[in-house]
């Protein structure tokens, strides 16, 4: 599937609205890959979704499954909740596994060309089930190690997830020792991935521009996957909140605070507040936080909304999203055309 693509462009699935069947089908349609994320969606609503992409368009698309991990101990999580509602309206902290079992069904009943994972990497016997029905499975990994569960279990293509990278991070497991670690840089993962494996890798994380991209292919990728640099585009479900803040210089972090699970989003107020309590325990933080969050977006508030946004948030520009693809592209070859062109001497 990597190799057919006209322009090496992949759009990251962006769940909680970003993601729409729209802009999957811009981007597909302008030569690119849309992935649509089912993330926080039911299986009967993934369905639907899959039903108004393929209504658009006769190209092949995939789509992004959220692998769910263990349930945290309410012990863990039982003092943040009450810091929070103290000064915030709070839901109730559940933890469910995001409908997998029900959407992987629907995805072997009516298959898509790929379908990508976060969070984790699906059993060889998941990855099996797709594969006898024509799917490919693309996981996504932050780290060698990460990249070499994955391949042991049959994955097609491996996703490089940078710490650039806006939204959660995708490690197969978050907890707070990671935060000691130091998480890998795109294009640091890319080389150790490129050395110590022939599977295609597609790179992802703080990537906006053609030279960008250029940069990612010349080190050795199949393809780019783009989020971020999509979400002003009209056909992203991209909310009023969040579309206006993008355009700010603001600096981003990383945080638990909106989620218990570490994503990188702008930084605001809530996150420089409460990221230093905020446990490892999502999705429970995630639906505790959703009544906080829902209010802040319908007053217009900014600083206790979660903002995601990779590092180059201030390059993404209000465009189509096919006129942007395109754009891209030809940014690229001109990236490309222009370092190949350089005089290299050799001592």
């Amino acid at each position: 599937m990597i190799d057919d693509l006209t322009v090496p462009i992949v759009l990251a699935p962006m769940a909680g609205g970003p993601s729409t069947p729209e802009l999957t089908v811009a981007v597909t349609e302008a030569g690119g890959f849309g992935l649509l994320a089912a993330g926080y969606l039911s299986a009967a609503d993934t369905a639907a979704r899959i039903a108004a992409t393929r209504a658009a368009t006769g190209s092949p698309f995939g789509v992004n499954l959220f692998v769910p991990g263990p349930a945290a101990s309410p012990t863990e999580f039982a003092g943040y909740l009450a810091e929070l509602a103290s000064e915030y309206p709070v839901g109730d902290a559940k933890y469910d596994t995001d409908d997998w079992d029900a959407k992987l069904d629907l995805l072997v009943a009516d298959p898509v060309a790929v379908v990508s994972f976060t969070f984790g990497c699906p059993t060889a016997a998941e990855i099996d089930r797709l594969r006898a029905v024509g799917t490919e499975s693309w996981v996504t990994v932050t780290s060698p190690a990460e990249a070499r569960i994955a391949i042991e279990r049959g994955a097609d293509v491996l996703i490089a997830q940078g710490a650039e990278a806006g939204g959660h991070r995708a490690t197969f497991v978050d907890r707070p020792a990671d935060d000691d670690t130091d998480p890998l840089s795109v294009l640091a993962l890319l080389q150790l991935l490129i050395a110590a494996t022939d599977q295609p890798v597609v790179a992802t994380g703080g990537i906006s521009t053609g030279a960008g991209i250029a940069a990612a292919l010349a080190a050795g990728a199949a393809a780019v996957q783009l989020g971020t640099v999509f979400l002003r585009c009209p056909e992203a479900g991209t909310n009023p909140v969040h579309r206006a803040a993008l355009t700010a210089d603001t600096p981003t972090m990383l945080t638990r605070a909106f989620t218990g699970r570490r994503a990188r989003g702008l930084r605001n107020q809530f996150m420089v507040e409460h990221s230093a309590t905020a446990p490892a325990a999502y999705p429970e933080i995630h639906y505790a936080t959703a009544p906080l969050r829902a209010a802040a977006r319908s007053a217009g508030n900014p600083d206790n909304v979660n903002l995601w946004a990779g590092q180059t948030h201030t390059l993404a520009p209000e465009l189509p999203a096919g006129e942007l693809v395109r754009t891209l592209a030809a940014e690229t070859k001109t990236a490309l055309n222009a370092a190949l062109s350089r005089r290299i001497q050799v001592c």
